[in-house]
């Protein structure tokens, strides 16, 4: 008697692929691929593909089919590096929300290097992505050239261009709003810690923001000073800041450069606030944990991601989206600042 072939038997389940669907079914697997992507197929045909899917319990490789389709659903975002709480939280948020809207993300790290940046446009493009998230810190000639080139649907976070959608933090404000908070604690002695202003949104804007605050008052001494984003340069930084300026506060543009001059105060035997103030900015979970609790502008980067998300999406359907959206800020208070007009009574 002729047995018949179980799926178990054939090594079916889980792990079944295209040719297993076919033999099944007895079609070609190009039958098979076709009906997977939506072809003209017969109704036996089409019936005896969808038992042997049903038998075996395929799932498609939504990756793949996305990849042969004309319009793929997947998102190419291009971060410059993957150990900046900044971009993480904003790549969580940005995938929890393209999932929810039934499209992924597909990440090229860029280790801040530019060339690979400019690699990745084209790249992705290449990949047939539906569209391209860059979690910008600077935008050059090249990068817009690409971006012409590639002719896929763009949107920026954390710069802004003219020529292309954007979502930005409100970092001008948050600069000023800061320097507000620390003139109206009495300091006025301050060294502002900041980097490159290649990077228009942490480089100028958050310290155009900190200078329009401080024009506010009289009798301020201030030094602008720049360093790296890792801890370790911001901390050999701050050490020659303190030994050449002796700054009253420090008030540094990123959270990491604010920890690193903590753990400059520290080496120099100077306790904070006691002896000196620091804040930063980003609200990165760490500064709430850290002793003193850092002083800081919080950016909301997870549902900056999650609108971003919502964004590209709308530009792929062609539906009118604002040029430039401001994400908001808080400034979180915490123990690194102290009230000098107070411990003066």
């Amino acid at each position: 008697m002729k047995q018949e072939n179980r799926p178990h038997e054939m090594g079916l389940g889980k792990m079944s692929t295209i040719l297993d669907i076919a033999r099944l079914a007895g079609v070609a697997k190009s039958t098979v691929s076709r009906y997977l992507n939506g072809g003209s197929v017969g109704e036996a045909t089409k019936k005896k593909i969808e038992q042997a899917i049903s038998e075996t319990g395929y799932t498609p490789n939504p990756f793949a089919q996305s990849l042969k389709a004309k319009k793929t659903n997947i998102i190419g975002t291009i971060v410059p590096r993957l150990d900046s709480y900044a971009s993480s939280q904003t790549l969580i948020g940005l995938d929890e929300q393209l999932k929810q809207m039934n499209y992924q993300m597909l990440i090229s790290n860029t280790s801040q290097s530019l060339e690979r940046e400019i690699e990745s446009i084209y790249s992705l493009a290449n990949q047939k992505m539906a569209g391209i998230i860059l979690l910008a810190t600077e935008i050059t000639d090249q990068h817009i050239e690409a971006f012409e080139n590639v002719k896929v649907p763009v949107l920026l976070i954390g710069q802004e261009h003219p020529d292309f959608h954007s979502l930005i933090h409100d970092d001008f404000h948050a600069g000023y709003e800061m320097g507000r908070y620390v003139l109206g604690k009495g300091y006025r002695k301050i060294a502002y810690l900041g980097v490159t202003e290649r990077d228009i949104s942490v480089g100028v804007k958050r310290k155009q923001g900190f200078k329009k605050a401080i024009q506010e008052v009289e009798d301020c001494e201030v030094r602008f000073y720049e360093t790296l984003f890792k801890i370790p340069a911001a901390q050999a930084s701050a050490r020659e800041i303190l030994q050449e300026f002796k700054p009253s506060i420090f008030v540094c543009a990123t959270d990491n450069i604010a920890m690193g001059v903590l753990k400059a105060s520290y080496s120099e035997g100077m306790t904070v606030p006691k002896d000196m103030g620091v804040t930063g900015f980003g609200g990165y979970d760490v500064t709430e944990i850290i002793h003193p609790g850092l002083t800081t502008a919080k950016f909301f980067y997870k549902e900056a991601g999650e609108k971003a998300a919502r964004q590209i999406v709308e530009l792929l359907h062609e539906r009118p989206v604002e040029k430039v959206t401001i994400s908001h800020f808080e400034i979180i208070e915490r123990e690194s600042v102290d009230n000098l007009f107070q411990r003066r009574l």
